[in-house]
Parts: C-alpha cells; structure tokens; sequence
C-alpha cells in the first residue's frame, strides 16, 4: 500500500463553478441569494450542457462601485475577477461568466 499523504482526491459533480460575491450584491441592493436563483435559472434554461455549481462567497477583495464581482474557476486560473453590471438580466451575467464553447473547440 502507498502512502498518499493527508489529501484525498474525489471527482466533483459539477463541470464548472461561479463564485458570487455576497458582499458586492449587499451593497448593490440585489442580493446573492437573488444574483444566484437568477444564475441557476439561466443555467436551467441553456442548452450548453455544462453542469454549473452557483456559490455565495464572503468578500472576494474588489469591492467595485454600482457593480458586481464574480469569479468562475476559468477566471481565477488566469488571475482575474468579473465586474458586472447588477442590472444585466441572468442570462446575459451567464454569458459574460461562461462564453459558449465551439464544438470544434478542446476543452
């Protein structure tokens, strides 16, 4: 038997994962718990076939003015964090958040 240290590895049930900032959504008046439903409806609606996990998060240390942060595991890969309107409709927040791939794309 090998020792494989103190980590386990497990595979998770969701392809992708969007990060809203409860703190942003506080201060703009919307909610996460709102900004979130509005997600995992738009999500319920697509047709791109991705399982998506939609979290609440404490502050993600942006703070920007009349916006929202958001992260997805794509955007924190390449160091960045999502600044969004708070009055763009869920469907439109989910294709800044994840862009449709091409199927001619690799993932």
């Amino acid at each position: 038997m090998t020792k494989r240290g103190p980590a386990k590895a497990a595979t998770a049930p969701f392809a992708e994962i969007v990060m809203v900032c409860a703190k942003c959504a506080k201060r703009q008046g919307v909610g996460a718990k709102a900004v979130r439903g509005g997600l995992k409806r738009a999500l319920k609606a697509d047709r791109r076939g991705r399982k998506v996990r939609v979290v609440e998060t404490g502050c993600l240390g942006l703070c920007p003015k009349r916006s929202l942060t958001l992260a997805t595991a794509g955007s924190l890969g390449e160091g960045r964090l999502l600044v969004l309107d708070p009055s763009l409709d869920p469907a439109a927040m989910l294709d800044a958040l994840l862009p449709a791939q091409n199927p001619g794309d690799a993932p």
